[in-house]
C-alpha cells in the first residue's frame, strides 16, 4: 500500500477513489474524518488516497493529474447528444444521461 495524493476533502477523495475504482486499481482512503479533529490534533486534518497494490501506483497517479486536470480545465459544457446546457460539475447530461466527452 502507498500513499498517492492527499485531497482537499472527503468529496474528492471518495471522487478519486471511485475514478480510480473504474480503471480497475483499488484505493483506500485514510483520515477522511479528522477534518472535524483540526487544530486538536499533530497530524494533517485532510484525506489521503492510497493505492492498495503497488503495481498500480504509477497508472494510478497518472490517472489523478488526468482527472484533476480535466476538473481545472472544464467549464460548463454541451451535450453532443441533445444540445442541452449543463454545469461543469456533471459528467453525465441531466437531459438525456450522455457522459460528457
Amino acid at each position: 500500500m502507498r500513499a498517492l495524493y492527499q485531497s482537499k476533502d472527503r468529496i474528492e477523495a471518495q471522487l478519486l477513489k471511485d475514478y480510480l475504482a473504474s480503471y480497475h486499481i483499488r484505493a483506500v482512503v485514510h483520515g477522511e474524518f479528522l477534518i472535524g479533529a483540526a487544530g486538536e490534533l499533530p497530524v494533517l486534518p485532510f484525506p489521503v488516497l492510497w493505492v492498495l497494490e503497488e503495481r498500480d501506483f504509477e497508472r494510478a497517479r497518472a490517472l489523478v493529474e488526468h482527472f484533476l486536470a480535466q476538473e481545472s480545465a472544464v467549464t460548463d459544457w454541451q451535450c453532443s447528444y441533445c444540445g442541452e446546457l449543463n454545469e461543469r460539475q456533471f459528467h453525465q447530461c441531466w437531459n438525456c444521461s450522455t457522459l460528457r466527452e
